[in-house]
């Protein structure tokens, strides 16, 4: 991976920080996105330290937001002229609706419109620095999910668990229709589990909920664990070409039966790029 520019969002913990590392060892630049600034300064500064790798550097974005998002592809691109990896990885899971500045339900706005947005703003970059790869981490979750286009900011009904499912359904589905657009490019683009993660996402959890996961998480995989199918996506030569697909273990797998909806991918990809004021 030397002289290889690899971005990855939501690096400063959990399986984000652990894909940042494994790339770093590889000898790849790697740019660290988080939203906060000293967490961001002070996980570069230990990847530096433990990898001997002084090509890892830093971005701040909040991805609640798409103007931060908007800020984040343009301090990218102000800085370099190629990207050959893109880790989607930035997630949130909350129990309480919440809706961000720009009008959108929290969960959908982190987890996908946020990806949606910085994907298609750095994808001239990508094009430029084929062969290049996105790798956008989902969920096994994804097969509890549904897209609603009558209610996708959960203004009906709003359960935390679904919300989560729903945008890693959605993260599949906008693989697939990435893939689609970007055939003949030699940019390519698949998502992934991780497995069960030890993480932070899930801290915070409250009742029967909260207390299920509290018992589970000793089972849980560690960081690095989860993150050997992101760095295996972004890095192995065993995938190159390999787009449009689904894997879990470093493995193709199946998806469910709605992210295989080539009409609700592509009616997706229409509505995200109407919110997030995105044209193609």
């Amino acid at each position: 991976m030397k002289n290889r520019i690899c971005m990855v969002t939501g690096a400063t913990n959990g399986i984000g920080r652990a894909t940042a590392e494994g790339l770093a060892r590889l000898g790849a630049t790697v740019v660290v996105v988080g939203r906060n600034r000293g967490k961001v300064e002070a996980t570069v500064a230990a990847l530096r330290q433990t990898t001997g790798n002084s090509s890892v550097e830093m971005m701040v974005a909040d991805f609640v937001s798409m103007e931060q998002v908007r800020r984040l592809a343009q301090q990218f691109r102000s800085r370099y002229d190629r990207l050959h990896v893109l880790v989607n990885n930035a997630g949130l899971w909350v129990t309480e609706r919440g809706v961000s500045k720009e009008g959108y339900e929290l969960t959908f706005a982190v987890n996908h419109l946020a990806a949606f947005l910085l994907t298609n703003l750095l994808l001239d970059a990508m094009k430029a620095s084929t062969p290049a790869r996105i790798v956008n981490v989902s969920s096994r979750a994804h097969f509890r999910g549904r897209i609603d286009f009558a209610d996708l900011q959960s203004e009906n009904h709003y359960s935390g668990w679904a919300c989560y499912a729903n945008s890693k359904l959605a993260n599949v589905l906008f693989t697939s229709e990435l893939a689609s657009r970007l055939r003949g490019t030699a940019v390519t683009a698949n998502s992934l589990h991780p497995g069960v993660v030890a993480t932070g996402l899930f801290d915070g959890q409250k009742g029967v909920f909260g207390l299920l996961l509290t018992l589970a998480k000793p089972f849980f995989i560690t960081s690095e664990q989860g993150a050997r199918t992101c760095i295996y996506l972004a890095a192995s030569p065993e995938v190159e070409g390999v787009s449009g697909r689904y894997f879990v273990n470093c493995r193709e797998a199946p998806t469910s039966p709605a992210a295989q909806d080539e009409q609700t991918a592509k009616r997706l990809w229409q509505v995200s790029e109407r919110l997030t004021g995105l044209t193609t």
